[in-house]
């Protein structure tokens, strides 16, 4: 039996590429406590790539960068359009086992993984035809070291088990500010709990709160001037707990700095 095809294009093609997902953060977001069934065992399928390069790691749809320098290493894992929720989703940590097909399966394991890419759809096949990622399908596609955690790479397109589990996480949540003059994007990441955003606002020593857009994952934006001033920030999880850092960057902040702040209890 040859060995099944190994790379997903599509996500390959997002891991050097940013897409740009346009999502205001008052739309019909998935909470926690919308849908306690997240925490239960959930069927899927999955596949695998094989990074032919290091700069494989770098980039994907959340934005995160180099996955390596973030602290991902390999335990990542892109979704489907019936899974990614517009990059919501990103950030979030999941439980993943191999189910039915034991000539594959490695009995007894499971793999902890955080989402940070996007499978996009591919209509040039049909969803049970090749077309992994098109609705509705519920697909991950795992790194092949995350993979073989759990099955033997010859399984290819695998049934699979997942699961929503709470982030656990060193350090509190990270700021990374970048932008231009008065506009400002702010990647938020290494964020514990539910491990996803919902809601972002920003504060200077001259302003009142004001709410950050979602740019494109966990990507916030704002056009205002903030400059030569200490910036505070208030951020909602999806299980609509919010955490306030206050004075997280000084006054002399400057674009591609990261800051610390406060963080989510696990």
């Amino acid at each position: 039996m040859s060995p099944p095809p190994t790379l997903t294009p599509v996500l390959l093609l997002l891991l050097f590429t940013p897409v740009l997902l346009s999502h205001s953060p008052s739309s019909s977001a998935v909470t926690f406590t919308d849908s306690p069934s997240i925490y239960e065992w959930q069927s899927a399928r999955a596949t695998y790539y094989a990074a032919s390069d290091p700069r494989d790691a770098v980039g994907g749809a959340c934005g995160y960068g180099d996955l390596m320098k973030a602290g991902f290493g390999m335990a990542t894992v892109g979704l489907s359009e019936a899974l990614f929720e517009r990059g919501q989703i990103c950030g979030a940590c999941f439980e993943v086992r191999c189910v039915d097909d034991m000539r594959w399966c490695i009995p007894g394991t499971s793999i902890i993984l955080t989402a940070t890419n996007f499978c996009a759809p591919n209509y040039g096949f049909t969803a049970d035809g090749g077309g992994h990622c098109n609705p509705p399908n519920k697909h991950l596609v795992l790194p092949i070291e995350a993979f073989e955690k759990i099955a033997i790479w010859k399984a290819g397109n695998m049934p699979v088990q997942y699961r929503r589990i709470k982030c656990r996480k060193e350090g509190g949540v990270r700021f990374t500010i970048d932008g231009s003059s008065i506009f400002i994007s702010v990647l938020i990441s290494n964020v514990a709990g539910t491990g996803d955003i919902t809601a972002v606002k920003i504060k200077g020593s001259r302003t009142g709160w004001l709410p950050m857009g979602r740019n494109w994952g966990q990507n916030w934006h704002i056009n205002a001037d903030l400059k030569n001033q200490p910036l505070s920030f208030e951020v909602t999880s999806s299980d609509g707990k919010t955490v306030t850092s206050y004075n997280v960057a000084p006054k002399n902040w400057n674009f591609g700095q990261t800051f610390e702040g406060k963080q989510f209890e696990s």
